[in-house]
């Protein structure tokens, strides 16, 4: 019986004849526990992409930064990442809130390496966990069920210029969100960020858009 693979997927390996190869695949690489090699590189990563569904059922990919560590293995079947401040969308926790089936993909694009990982999620508002992450707003704690490495083949390979200047880091006072200063915003803003535009200033949509296109560090 496979944890992976459902009717489905049964139809494509048997068109392609793939399915021994596909059940050797699961057998060797599949697993319920994050080892220590898996737990070395999750917590090495500084970003990850994480699959949630919505209400509806439609499926979305978010991008998810920090710096290396962010991500943290709590034992072998349990991690945790914080929710930090967003565009206030919530939008991957409220699909995980009524939805916490997850993936999550980490990717080094410098070997190239790969880890897949599948488990079953919930968002915490308070607790202890809340304390082992700077300016979370929430951490989303994940029960793992399956882990498994893939392949480096297809990873085009990139190299790390920078690390982003908006993730919360100790001793550090985190820049306020450049767009949170656009002029069509600040009626949407909570209180202490409207006290912290009021002290940088206002800036117009064009302007930021401008400094997005073309790949400003301070967008």
């Amino acid at each position: 019986m496979s944890r992976l693979y459902g009717p489905k997927h049964r139809e494509f390996q048997d068109l392609f004849e793939s399915r021994t190869m596909a059940d050797r695949v699961e057998a060797i690489a599949a697993k319920t526990e994050i080892d220590d090699v898996a737990r070395a590189f999750i917590e090495s990563r500084d970003m990850f992409f994480l699959a949630s569904a919505d209400h509806n059922g439609r499926p979305t990919v978010s991008y998810k930064g920090g710096d290396p560590g962010f991500v943290r293995v709590l034992d072998a079947t349990t991690l945790a990442f914080p929710s930090y401040d967003g565009n206030g969308m919530h939008y991957s926790t409220g699909n995980i809130a009524g939805n916490g089936e997850i993936g999550c993909l980490f990717i080094d694009f410098e070997r190239p390496f790969r880890l897949r990982l599948q488990g079953k999620a919930q968002v915490l508002k308070e607790g202890p966990l809340m304390g082992l992450f700077k300016e979370a707003e929430l951490v989303v704690k994940v029960a793992v069920s399956d882990v498994w490495m893939n392949c480096p083949r297809y990873i085009h390979r990139y190299k790390k210029l920078s690390a982003s200047r908006y993730v919360p880091r100790a001793d550090t006072e985190t820049p306020l969100c450049e767009w949170k200063r656009i002029d069509g915003m600040q009626d949407t803003l909570r209180p202490h960020e409207t006290a912290a535009v009021e002290r940088a200033g206002h800036i117009t949509i064009d302007e930021w858009m401008g400094r997005v296109m073309t790949g400003d560090e301070k967008a």
